[in-house]
């Protein structure tokens, strides 16, 4: 059985492992992508969702092992820094959306973006995770593209303006990434997925040799 670290009550767990149930019987597996999978089908509500996920580079072990490592998780909005479990893991999420705020005034970049490229000397190693902002994700992945290395990035941007593109574009890098397809996404679908590895890294099963 699933552990949801955000149902902290009885009427709250029995309310999680129906739904777990629920969409298990329609997104079947067990493999660690299969859990993330189900979860983001939760999140949205949309059994289609589940054959948008993507994922590449292995981000699953990469994920799990970043947040053994308590690696701080930088998230794009503050409704994704919310959204993220506190329990169950020792890293510190972080809202980029406050630090670039010199660098948007002089650059007429989004706030998102100027935050990341502020912060960027300490991305390295750390897990990134876009789920509402294909501006942010695009100037990520020029970041990565110029060096950095973060341990995993979840980009799943919602909208018409850049969203499919960002995402695609993420796909074509080299480091681990979990991303969705197309248009859809949105930051719940985005802390869905950090949350589903944190609990995975919780439980006692190993998911990772």
């Amino acid at each position: 059985m699933n552990t949801d670290l955000g149902a902290r009550t009885r009427e709250a767990r029995e309310i999680s492992e129906k739904s777990r149930a629920i969409v298990r019987s329609i997104v079947g597996g067990d493999a660690p992508e299969d859990r993330i999978r189900q979860r983001c089908v939760i999140a949205t509500g949309d059994p289609a969702f589940a054959e948008l996920m993507r994922f590449n580079n292995e981000p699953v072990r990469a994920g799990i092992e970043a947040i053994r490592s308590g690696a701080t998780i930088y998230t794009d909005i503050k409704m994704a820094q919310v959204g993220i479990t506190k329990r169950g893991h020792n890293c510190e999420v972080r809202c980029v959306l406050e630090a670039g705020g010199e660098i948007a005034e002089r650059t007429g970049a989004t706030r998102t973006s100027a935050g990341f490229l502020a912060l960027e000397k300490e991305l390295e190693g750390s897990i990134i995770v876009i789920g509402n902002a294909p501006s942010a994700a695009l100037t990520v992945c020029g970041m990565i593209e110029r060096g950095l290395k973060p341990a995993l990035l979840v980009a799943t941007p919602v909208g018409f303006v850049n969203a499919a593109e960002s995402k695609e574009r993420v796909r074509g890098l080299g480091v681990p990434s979990i991303t969705c397809v197309g248009t859809r996404g949105g930051t719940p679908v985005a802390v869905a997925v950090v949350n589903e590895m944190v609990e995975m890294t919780a439980s006692n099963k190993d998911f990772i040799d």
